[in-house]
């Protein structure tokens, strides 16, 4: 066996420039790095699927010009000097923008053992992922949604969004979507969504919410922010929440961000606002999510669609057309 011995080469996106407004080409650099052998109890991982997500934009502010970028990838052991991941190992790993990597098992979550052949192994980066758990967590601990009650979720078939609205639907919630496209529009109509619009093509955001639910709404799950939230605050109900989970309309901005929403009728209407990041729940509760959300996509309840890009190469196009939000469902790059 002469694999220890083999020079592994990995190709890394690494942020060359800091980003100003929109992304583009020129903050991105390519770069491939020779590995060093494997230690006792590491092991040698092969990206398989990777990720992009709004996150990133925002947490790019801190690395150095020069680092690897951020992310999750789905990847196999294709070397091991650890007894607990024997190659072939498919595991879920916080590796960043590269195709080849070492780890020394730590921080490597294994693909759960009742994960049926027939499911897409990505989807452990979306909806059985980080994707999943900030929508079950966001709607149902921090915005408490019952049966019963009104959620409005914009960017609403996107990753998070979409899979928000169909855990409200399941929970017996009445759902208003919104999004930037008609064909975004009838994917959340196919998805069971109440009531659905583009946000781009209608005349008044406040007229169309207030149409949508002329009560009002009682949980709002936010990925926009900006001028769109102000709007939405206006409509909660008494004793209404709020769960920000992302500001994407305010990422690219280089202007100064537009004034908050009116604190009176926060403090009136008794609002709970609440920012949040999905690593808070860890542990039973975590495990427990991630076991819902598997049975629900087996079974049919929760659908799913991935916005699949070919090539490690197309990491940067990948990352800037979900930031315009040229996919429906998850973007996810295949390597």
């Amino acid at each position: 066996m002469q694999k220890s011995f083999r020079m592994v080469h990995a190709k890394i996106w690494t942020l060359k420039k800091h980003f100003e407004g929109n992304p583009t080409d020129s903050n991105f650099e390519l770069k491939t790095v020779e590995l060093p052998p494997l230690k006792n109890g590491e092991v040698l991982l092969e990206a398989l699927f990777l990720t992009v997500d709004p996150y990133m934009r925002v947490m790019a502010k801190s690395l150095k010009e020069g680092d690897k970028l951020m992310g999750q990838q789905v990847a196999s052991v294709v070397e091991s000097k650890n007894s607990a991941f024997p190659t072939g190992t498919i595991v879920l790993a916080s590796s960043g923008w590269t195709t080849h990597s070492i780890s020394d098992g730590k921080e490597l979550e294994k693909m759960p053992a009742e994960w049926p052949d027939t499911l897409p192994l990505s989807l452990m980066l979306g909806i059985v992922g980080m994707m999943g758990l900030t929508a079950y967590f966001g709607l149902l601990d921090i915005c408490g949604a019952k049966s019963g009650e009104t959620v409005l979720v914009n960017a609403a078939a996107g990753a998070v969004g979409s899979v928000v609205g169909q855990i409200a639907k399941l929970k017996g919630c009445k759902v208003v979507g919104t999004a930037g496209s008609d064909e975004k529009v009838a994917y959340l109509k196919k998805l069971g969504f109440d009531f659905a619009f583009n946000y781009k093509t209608i005349e008044s955001l406040e007229e169309t919410l207030k149409q949508a639910s002329p009560d009002g709404y009682d949980c709002y799950f936010d990925n926009v922010g900006g001028e769109f939230s102000n709007t939405v605050i206006t409509q909660m109900k008494k004793f209404g929440r709020v769960a920000i989970c992302g500001a994407i309309s305010t990422y690219n901005r280089t202007r100064p961000l537009p004034p908050g929403p009116s604190p009176e009728i926060i403090i009136y209407q008794q609002i709970r606002m609440e920012g949040f990041i999905v690593y808070r729940w860890q542990g039973d509760v975590r495990q427990k999510a991630l076991k819902d959300l598997l049975k629900w996509v087996c079974e049919g309840k929760v659908q799913y669609t991935e916005y699949i890009i070919k090539g490690f190469d197309n990491m940067p196009a990948a990352f800037m057309g979900m930031l315009k939000g040229d996919n429906l469902g998850k973007t996810i790059v295949k390597a």
